[in-house]
């Protein structure tokens, strides 16, 4: 039995190669609607021949591979772009902390540079000092060896040490040396602040006892083995023109008579201690002498400044650079 034309034309009539609707042709919504859900899932756009009722035909091995290894290949090269950064980010801050640990090392090698010539001649002047005049500025006779020379010894060879501590953890930038050196200078400055503290503290107390040591003091004036005291003793009377620790009478109880040394006179001469007291001078020693500090106080307060505040730099340049070490070795190993 035969179809009809119009059965016939029915079934081999195809849209899509030839119809300009734009429902079923180019960009139509069954083709937008294939390519949605083609993006959206893969396997099921396959399993569907690419698009809604198997009108479209399912992609081939090429364009599925290329779809898939595209994308992968994106990510790797995006996972390289971003560790290159991370590393260029990195490298950038060691190279920083470097510059930034070279700079603090040449400041603290010039800091314990100075540091260490300033204990040299600390020393140098005790030893002078020493070799020259014995045991000068010896005034305390319970202290026999708390001398001006061997003060500035002890301090000058404190100090160089420290110094030479410094320089060597700054060169070598050892962490160990820079840590020592920070603990010294440390316990100096907290040893100077508590002296401070206790001297402002027990003024009157100190007051008392250096006037009785004074005093005891006399009793060794121009006996030997005792220079330093006799030339501190004559250098302070004649400078300061006073007589005695709290009066010229001090000194009848070392002589046991109307007598004082030659260093009290007001027109030095041999021999005019023994002269009439109107020769003398009468200002006490003690009070003179402190009173000439309290005049200079401002000065006195200045370079006490100016020490703290240079050993404060010290500790700051220290562990700064322990600091910077640390770091650079943690990171930039």
């Amino acid at each position: 039995m035969r179809r009809s034309s119009t059965d016939e034309s029915t079934y081999r009539r195809s849209p899509f190669p030839e119809s300009k609707e734009p429902g079923f042709a180019r960009g139509g919504p069954f083709r937008r609607c294939s390519s949605l859900y083609g993006r959206a899932g893969a396997g099921d756009a396959g399993e569907a021949g690419g698009g809604f009722f198997g009108l479209h035909s399912t992609p081939g091995p090429k364009a599925a591979q290329a779809r898939y290894t595209t994308p992968k290949g994106n990510k790797y090269v995006v996972f390289y772009l971003d560790l290159s950064f991370i590393f260029l980010l990195e490298l950038k801050r060691c190279s920083m902390a470097r510059g930034c640990l070279q700079g603090v090392k040449y400041l603290m090698f010039a800091f314990n540079l100075l540091f260490w010539l300033g204990g040299c001649g600390v020393l140098g002047v005790g030893i002078w000092l020493a070799a020259t005049q014995g045991n000068f500025a010896t005034l305390s006779s319970s202290f026999p060896s708390l001398s001006a020379a061997n003060l500035l010894i002890v301090t000058g060879t404190f100090v160089m040490a420290i110094g030479f501590v410094g320089c060597i953890g700054a060169l070598k930038e050892n962490k160990c040396l820079l840590l020592t050196f920070f603990v010294l200078l440390l316990l100096v400055f907290l040893l100077e602040a508590t002296i401070a503290v206790l001297f402002f503290a027990y003024s009157d107390k100190i007051d008392s006892y250096a006037q009785q040591d004074l005093k005891k003091g006399l009793h060794l004036y121009g006996t030997p083995g005792n220079v330093g005291l006799t030339n501190a003793w004559s250098i302070i009377q004649t400078d300061f023109r006073c007589c005695g620790v709290s009066n010229y009478t001090d000194w009848f109880e070392v002589y046991n008579a109307t007598r004082v040394p030659d260093s009290c006179c007001l027109e030095f001469s041999d021999s005019c201690g023994l002269h009439e007291p109107g020769t003398w001078w009468k200002s006490p020693c003690y009070e003179t002498v402190k009173a000439w500090l309290q005049e200079n106080l401002i000065a006195v307060g200045i370079f006490g400044l100016c020490t703290a505040l240079v050993q404060i730099l010290g500790l700051t340049f220290a562990m700064t650079m322990y600091c910077q070490v640390v770091k650079a070795d943690t990171y930039c190993a």
